[in-house]
Order: structure tokens, then C-alpha cells, then sequence
């Protein structure tokens, strides 16, 4: 029985393949590694043996040094993840913030533990190490996105999203602020003072004033 040959992923890409090739100098194209595993992850959603070699070959190393460097990022996969990627901050600053608790709810959420992904495809977790958020922990990330300071309430609107088939849309909550972004918006009046913030709630004017202190008319 003949087996389908894997078609080279760049092989009718070679304009994508130039530019990222372009980035490095010539002696410097092994530079190129990373960036072309993740052009093959993004597509394909994990790097596979055959993706592998092509990769190693194309910037001149060997397949075992190629290995290296994908297990060493979490970043990567081998093996084809869910269409949501769901990695669990698991270091000292999110489990100190709930981070365990928020794992626990994803296993119970989807029927995973880390390194799982679901037989249709829809979700895969992932235990991580640090995702570099620590002052708004617990930290999840789905895809390439995170959302911050995850309750059970955040979490359950998060997968009415994805169930739906929509990416969530992240909240930020950076700098010590216990809103999400749009609620944080100030709108400065032309006297310097300010109004309501899009959800009824009252803001400072720069005075240290707010509306319901008089700071607006």
C-alpha cells in the first residue's frame, strides 16, 4: 500500500520563507529556528516529526538540536493541541493568588489534567511555568491570550465564549487595578474635571475631586 508524502510546509511559501530567512544574517540562519516552528505551529498547531526535520534542514542544523530547542518552550507542541490551548500559571505567585484552585476548575470544567486534549479537538490543558503576570494572578491563558485574575465567575464566562466557538476576549487588570480595562476608561472633560467611567461608576479629576464630590457640574 502507498502512503501520501507529506507536502513540505514552505515549500509553496517560499516569499514567507525568504523573509524570515532575511531577518538573520547568512552565517546567523540557524536564528531562524524559532520563528519557523512557529509559523508551522500556528498553522498546524503542533510541530510534528516530518515539520521537524524540514525546519533543522532548511537553517542547518540536526534534528536533535531542533528537538532541544522545542522541548525546552512550552510555547511548542508536539503533538496537536485544542483549537483553545488552556495553560495554567503553576508557579509560587499564582498558586499563592489560586492558582490551583483555578487548575482544579479546569479539570473539572473539561474532563482534562495537563497534557490532555479532548477528542474533538475543542480544548487542551496545560500546566506551565511562569507566564510572567505575577501581580494579577491566577493567570490563564488561552491561545496566546491572557486573562488575569480569574474567579470562578471570569472562568465560567470565558467558556460560555469558546463553547460558543469565540475566542474570549481578555480583561486587563495591570498596575495594581481591580477593574477590567473598559471599566477603568476616564473621559476628561474640557475644565480638567471628569465624568463617569462607561459603567456608572465615579472617577478622580486631577484635582482629587470626583463627580459625586461637585468635581463635575
Amino acid at each position: 500500500m502507498d502512503l501520501p508524502t507529506l507536502k513540505p510546509f514552505f515549500e509553496d511559501k517560499p516569499e514567507l520563507l525568504q523573509e524570515i530567512l532575511d531577518r538573520y544574517p547568512p552565517n546567523g540562519r540557524r536564528s531562524a529556528l524559532m520563528p519557523l516552528m512557529w509559523e508551522v505551529q500556528r498553522a498546524e498547531r503542533h510541530i510534528g516529526e516530518a515539520r521537524l526535520h524540514e525546519i533543522a534542514e532548511i537553517v542547518g542544523v540536526t534534528v536533535t538540536e531542533a528537538k532541544g530547542v522545542m522541548s525546552f518552550y512550552s510555547t511548542f507542541h508536539e503533538h496537536p493541541v485544542g483549537r483553545f490551548h488552556l495553560q495554567v500559571c503553576r508557579t509560587l505567585s499564582c498558586k499563592l493568588a489560586g492558582g490551583d484552585e483555578l487548575y482544579r476548575a479546569l479539570v473539572e470544567e473539561t474532563g482534562l489534567v495537563s497534557g490532555e486534549t479532548d477528542a474533538e479537538g475543542t480544548f487542551s490543558l496545560q500546566n506551565v511555568e511562569c507566564l510572567g503576570s505575577c501581580g494579577t494572578g491566577p493567570v490563564l491563558q488561552v491561545n496566546d491570550t491572557y486573562h488575569e485574575r480569574v474567579t470562578r465567575t471570569r472562568l465560567a464566562e470565558l467558556f460560555a465564549e469558546m463553547r460558543a466557538g469565540r475566542e474570549p476576549v481578555p480583561t486587563r487588570e495591570r498596575g495594581g487595578d481591580n477593574v477590567s480595562a473598559d471599566k477603568a476608561e476616564r473621559v476628561d472633560a474640557p475644565d480638567g474635571t471628569s465624568v463617569d467611567a462607561p459603567d456608572g461608576t465615579s472617577v478622580d479629576a486631577p484635582d482629587g475631586t470626583s463627580d459625586e464630590e461637585g468635581g463635575v457640574a
